[in-house]
């Protein structure tokens, strides 16, 4: 094979195997000698100086893959008889079959350097060629498309998982200790202002009002037996005591009143399914039910750490939610939180934006995704900064600089 690991300089005779396959391969045809009858004349100079001095025959089959000759097969036959025009044409049809293979392991054998240079090579003259002007333009087209999206800025938005809250939540706790009574509303139910919505239980308050009522007038009744017999002292205490009783009276009556627990304006119930806690005791100050306006709706947006700097009030984006995919709401930042919590592993801020518009489908408690545009940046830099970040602070910690 030509090229196939002859150096330079090794001895004349390999010399005059190279020439002759180089001879071969500049006229990109089968060179035979002596020459037969009925095949082109080739220009022989190299295979005569190897024959010279020698009896015999020469072969040179040159190897294509493709458009592009890439070596060259030389036989060399000490009878020249043995060169027949029926084997020379078996032999170039074996050559056109193994010359592909040939040359993929001849190529999987140079270092890696080589052949990734041969590639690079290989490319450059395909674009150099005539043939290839519509890939060239295409090229130089895609070229310009990848420097003005890499480069030219673009909107740039951050943002995070979001949800729909009540712009006021109220939430209803119980008034006093004792036990649920009864639960006629759950999540998701429409409420009027003023409409029950649990009570508790009232006979331990009932035994209660019972006792102040009857000390009460156990009290009144001393009073008046002490202004009937004049006796000063006794009247002052069984007035005392007698205003205890009512005062005590009052307020079991007002704790009675109480154990209706009534929506305080028109809303939605959007936490606190009681109707599997009926029965339980509950004790003053236990959350029992959140009632939120229908109409009036806020979106909360967990925003990773590292972009909260880019938040400010008044930026406008959009909301995603998963009940209304192919909708998007239009929102605008209200507020940051300056906390920041933790959920997932991750730190987060949460920030308050208001709807644009609100659609009759939309609920508290609906979930999503929303995206807050916080600036124009080249997409290169939107797809690498959180890495050049990373690596700002990762040799910030390691070099203290």
């Amino acid at each position: 094979l030509s090229h196939g690991g002859i150096g330079e300089g090794r001895s004349e005779a390999l010399k005059l195997f190279g020439a002759a396959m180089d001879e071969a391969l500049d006229q990109v045809a089968t060179v035979v000698v002596p020459q037969q009858p009925g095949r082109p004349p080739r220009i022989v100079l190299a295979h005569d100086a190897l024959l010279r001095g020698h009896k015999g025959a020469v072969c040179t089959i040159p190897i294509g893959v493709g458009r592009e000759l890439v070596g060259a097969v030389l036989l060399q036959f000490a009878d020249p008889a043995a060169l027949e025009a029926a084997r020379v044409d078996d032999w170039e049809h074996a050559v056109a079959l193994l010359g592909p293979v040939l040359h993929f392991m001849a190529y999987r054998e140079r270092p890696l350097r080589q052949r990734v240079r041969e590639r690079l090579r290989q490319a450059r003259a395909n674009l150099r060629s005539p043939d290839n002007g519509r890939l060239r333009l295409g090229l130089a087209a895609a070229a310009v498309a990848l420097v003005a999206l890499l480069f030219v800025p673009f909107e740039y938005r951050i943002g995070g998982n979001a949800r729909v809250e009540g712009e006021i939540q109220r939430v209803l706790v119980a008034p006093v200790d004792g036990f649920l009574k009864q639960s006629l509303v759950r999540p998701g139910d429409v409420v009027k202002a003023g409409q029950v919505l649990a009570e508790l239980a009232e006979q331990d308050l009932q035994l209660e009002h019972n006792r102040w009522a009857s000390e009460l007038a156990q009290h009144e009744n001393a009073y008046a037996a002490a202004m009937a017999r004049a006796d000063r002292t006794q009247l002052v205490i069984s007035q005392a005591r007698a205003d205890e009783a009512r005062a005590q009276l009052a307020l079991v009556d007002e704790q009675l009143g109480r154990t209706r627990i009534e929506a305080p304006f028109d809303g939605v119930v959007i936490r606190g399914d009681l109707s599997q806690s009926l029965g339980s005791p509950v004790q003053r100050g236990d959350v029992l039910l959140t009632v939120a306006p229908r109409e009036r709706f806020r979106v909360i947006v967990e925003v990773d750490e590292r972009d909260i700097g880019r938040v400010r009030l008044g930026q406008s984006g959009s909301l995603a939610l998963s009940a209304l995919p192919w909708d998007t709401l239009a929102v605008r930042v209200t507020r940051v939180t300056p906390m920041a919590t933790a959920v997932e592993g991750r730190n987060v801020f949460e920030v308050e934006a208001a709807l644009d518009a609100q659609p009759d489908s939309l609920r508290p408690g609906l979930r999503g995704v929303a995206r807050i545009a916080v600036g124009r940046e080249p997409l290169l830099w939107a797809w690498t900064h959180r890495f050049v970040e990373w690596l700002r602070l990762g040799a910030w910690s390691w070099l203290g600089r």
